[in-house]
C-alpha cells in the first residue's frame, strides 16, 4: 500500500450528536501523526461536486460541544451509480486524498465498501447514528445524547399525564431497532415498551391494562419505537381508545428533536476515541473496516460483517422493563 499523506473525512446519512467531536479527533490525530486532512462536505454528494476543504487545528476549534455536523451531511443517489463514483474518485485524486474516514451508519458503510472495491481507496468507518443499531460496537456516537433527550421529554410529559390523569403513548426514533425505546422506557419508569425485537409487546400492554390487581394509578406512559410492527403512536392511540374508551389517551411523537442538541460527555469521549483510532487504523494498514468499542476495548470489524451483522437488544432488558411495569 502506498504511504498515506492526506486523509479525507466526511459525515454521511443522518446527523448525530458527537459527529463534530469525531471529526475534531480525526483532524488533530492526523496532524499529530504528520498527515494532512481535508473535509468533504455533504458526504458522498461533496465527493461528486468536489466540495472539499482543507482542515487544520483551528478548523475544528470550538466544535466539540456542537450538535449536528459542521461538514454537513446528505444522502446521495448519484453515488449509487457507477458514473457518480467515478466522478467522486476523480475529485479525490485531484485533491491528492489517499484514504478516507467515513462517519455514519449502515448506508454510509455500504457506499465506502463499494468504493474501496472499485477504486482501492482505503476507508475506515466510524459508527455515527443515534439508533445504536450498528454491528461491531456496543454504542454508537449520538445514542447516549438521544436517549437523554428523549428521557427529558418523557419526564416532562409525565407531569402532564399525572395532572390530567391520562395515558400517553410516546413515539421515539430508532428506525428498525428498539434500543432507544427500551432504554428510555426503563429509565423513564414507563408501563410499557413496544419495540421491533419483542413480538409479544402488544400483548404485554394489554395484560397491563387488564390486570385485576393493577396499581391504582391514574396515568401511564407507553413508549413505542418508530419501527415497531404494531405501528406508531397515532395508530396505537386509536387502537387503545377503541379497547378502553374510558381512558384518556394521548400520543406524542418526539421526532427529530432527538437528533439535535449538544452531545453528552459520554458521546464526546466515545467520538474522540473512535476518531483517533480511525486514523491509527489507517496508518496500521487497515482498510474497509469500522472501529468500535466492545467491552471497553477497541475492535475492528470488516465492512461486510458490520453491514450484514445483526445487533439486537439484550433480552434481559426486555424482561426488566416488563418486571418494573407492574
Amino acid at each position: 500500500m502506498s504511504e498515506i499523506k492526506t486523509i479525507g473525512v466526511y459525515t454521511s446519512g443522518g446527523d448525530a450528536p458527537g459527529m463534530n467531536a469525531a471529526v475534531r479527533a480525526v483532524v488533530r490525530t492526523a496532524i499529530y501523526k504528520g498527515l494532512k486532512v481535508k473535509g468533504i462536505k455533504r458526504g458522498y454528494e461533496g465527493m461528486i461536486s468536489n466540495d472539499i476543504i482543507d482542515l487544520d487545528r483551528q478548523s475544528v476549534a470550538n466544535i466539540i460541544q456542537r450538535g449536528g455536523t459542521f461538514l454537513k451531511t446528505a444522502r446521495s443517489m448519484a453515488f449509487m451509480t457507477s458514473e457518480g463514483r467515478e466522478k467522486a474518485n476523480e475529485n479525490l485524486q485531484s485533491q491528492q486524498i489517499d484514504a478516507l474516514v467515513c462517519i455514519g451508519g449502515n448506508g454510509s458503510y455500504t457506499g465506502a465498501n463499494i468504493f474501496n472495491q472499485e477504486y482501492g481507496m482505503p476507508c475506515i468507518g466510524i459508527p455515527g447514528t443515534i439508533d445504536n443499531d450498528l454491528y461491531g460496537t456496543d454504542y454508537t456516537i449520538g445514542y447516549d445524547t438521544a436517549i437523554n433527550t428523549a428521557l427529558d421529554s418523557i419526564d416532562r410529559i409525565r407531569d402532564t399525564a399525572h395532572s390530567h390523569e391520562r395515558v400517553f403513548i410516546v413515539e421515539v426514533m430508532g428506525r428498525d431497532s428498539g434500543f432507544i425505546a427500551l432504554d428510555v422506557a426503563i429509565a423513564g419508569g414507563a408501563e410499557g415498551a413496544l419495540i421491533p425485537e419483542d413480538l409479544a409487546d402488544w400483548d404485554k400492554v394489554i395484560t397491563h391494562f387488564n390486570r385485576p390487581n393493577r396499581r391504582k394509578k391514574s396515568f401511564s406512559i407507553i413508549v413505542v419505537a418508530e419501527g415497531d410492527e404494531q405501528g406508531g403512536a397515532l395508530i396505537l392511540e386509536k387502537r387503545l381508545t377503541e379497547l378502553y374508551p374510558d381512558l384518556k389517551i394521548r400520543s406524542t411523537i418526539l421526532g427529530h428533536v432527538q437528533r439535535g442538541g449538544s452531545p453528552s460527555a459520554r458521546d464526546r469521549i466515545l467520538a474522540s476515541r473512535l476518531g483517533s483510532e480511525a486514523v491509527k487504523a489507517l496508518l496500521d494498514g487497515q482498510k474497509s473496516v469500522t472501529v468500535g468499542i466492545v467491552s471497553d476495548k477497541v475492535v475492528h470489524t470488516p465492512f461486510d460483517l458490520a453491514i450484514a451483522g445483526k445487533k439486537s437488544v439484550d433480552p434481559a432488558l426486555i424482561e426488566l422493563a416488563e418486571i418494573l411495569a407492574i
